[in-house]
């Protein structure tokens, strides 16, 4: 993507911006100050000068502006592609004007110098070894040969005895280790691979209930299915090429998306004086880490799919998974924050995980599954689930298609169920503006 998109697309987002900061009537200074960013920061936003590397100060300043519910998935929208052809730029910037060449990759070494061009120092033994054996082939015949050199020859031939052992021996224990590790190897190696291209395998997907060890959200082959013959193989006796493998989308999930900055509540098992001020929007999932804080009533997770190439991705259905549910965390209530008055409400999809079978329902006017996503056409889902009786662990499967192959990809908290307690009957607490401490709940 050259620059002029790059510029096309930040500009198209700062037009959008900027729309919604005059309909809200407040200056640059009123918006930096509610949040927390400077004027000078939220003027480039708005004039396609920067693009924010997170979308949520922008999602901040959209509801801000009271955006509405089309608007705030129009700015997430094209805050991808800015974000996205920010990225290509970068990647393309490696050359400099005027043909020069392109800047060494500092975590690339150097070509080492060839081993002929590589000068030995005369007094090393090999080079000893080289010369008197030059000097012995050039006079067989001389009485003056020096008497050695069956004794050379003898170490020579002891040396090379002595790394054939060592060679066998090492080869030997390696056969023992690959014997003993064999198959766990290969387990992992065909996980690597993901979903298989094959017909059978796309009949019957099957989701997997494990996180991905890298702590992102991971998707699962079918394991089910009858493995039939792949599209990488060789046909006609000429080899084919090599079937797509893995998911065919980039994923982004914000697992503590808030409706707005007053609106999240969370308990914790900890006494006022021990918890930390509440956070911004951004900072909430440290803040989670640090207080061991679960989402209290009601948990909104965001999560992006945009496509990797020109390929068109049909996402079939989302579903919920519970991993476990159990009686409400006995722990007490804080809230993020009070007198923030009423933010816009985006609830696309809707999870009620008191239900047996907890499911994810459109809301209205809102369209239900199948979607398509390509790279140039994302698409964000916004999951809002919550319980009044229950503590729930759970996460999502979004099953997708692309051509022959489909899957279940599955989004979580970084490898864990995301986590959602009752708070009905808990002490409460509250972190008013301008306060330096908590104080109780005041309900109404």
């Amino acid at each position: 993507m050259g620059t002029a998109d790059s510029t096309g697309e930040a500009e198209r987002l700062a037009a959008l911006l900027s729309t919604l900061k005059e309909r809200s009537g407040l200056s640059y200074g009123a918006l930096g100050k509610r949040l927390h960013l400077s004027a000078s920061t939220l003027h480039r936003y708005c004039n396609g000068d920067a693009v924010p590397a997170d979308f949520a100060p922008l999602n901040r300043f959209a509801r801000l502006c009271r955006a509405t519910p089309e608007e705030l998935v129009e700015v997430h929208r094209r805050w991808i592609l800015a974000d996205a052809a920010r990225e290509q730029r970068g990647k393309g910037a490696g050359g400099t004007a005027g043909g020069a060449a392109p800047a060494a990759d500092p975590g690339t070494p150097a070509d080492p110098p060839d081993a002929d061009d590589t000068p030995k120092s005369p007094d090393t033994p090999e080079t000893q070894e080289t010369q008197e054996t030059q000097e012995t082939q050039e006079t067989p015949d001389s009485p003056s040969a020096p008497r050695p050199r069956p004794r050379r020859r003898l170490i020579l031939a002891a040396t090379a005895g002595v790394i054939a052992v060592a060679a066998t021996a090492a080869l030997l224990v390696g056969r023992l280790v690959d014997d003993g590790a064999g198959a766990g190897a290969g387990q992992a190696a065909g996980a690597a691979r993901g979903p298989v291209a094959s017909p059978e395998a796309a009949e019957s997907p099957s989701p997997s209930p494990s996180g991905s060890a890298s702590g992102k959200p991971s998707a699962s082959p079918s394991p089910s299915g009858t493995p039939g013959a792949s599209p990488g193989s060789p046909a006609d006796g000429k080899p084919a090429a090599p079937a797509p493998t893995g998911v065919p989308f980039h994923a982004s999930v914000r697992a503590h998306a808030w409706e707005n900055q007053c609106s999240q509540r969370y308990l914790v098992d900890r006494e006022p004086d021990a918890v930390r001020p509440p956070p911004v929007e951004q900072d909430a999932p440290a803040w989670v880490a640090a207080m061991g804080a679960v989402s209290a009533d009601e948990q909104v997770v965001e999560v992006t799919l945009q496509g990797k190439g020109s390929e068109t991705v049909v996402l079939q259905a989302l579903h919920v998974r519970v991993v476990r549910t159990g009686e409400p965390l006995p722990w007490t209530d804080y809230g993020t924050g009070v007198g923030c008055g009423g933010g816009v409400a985006l609830r696309t999809f809707d999870v009620d995980l008191d239900q047996g079978s907890p499911a994810a329902r459109a809301a209205e006017g809102q369209r239900p599954f199948p979607y398509k996503i390509s790279e140039s056409d994302p698409e964000m889902f916004r999951v809002t689930a919550h319980t009044g009786g229950r503590d729930v662990s759970w996460y999502l499967e979004v099953e997708w298609s692309s051509g022959e192959r489909q899957g279940v990809f599955r989004v979580d908290d970084r490898g864990r169920p995301f986590r959602t307690s009752a708070s009905a009957g808990r002490p409460a607490y509250d972190y008013p503006p301008g306060a330096s401490e908590w104080s109780e709940h005041q309900p109404g």
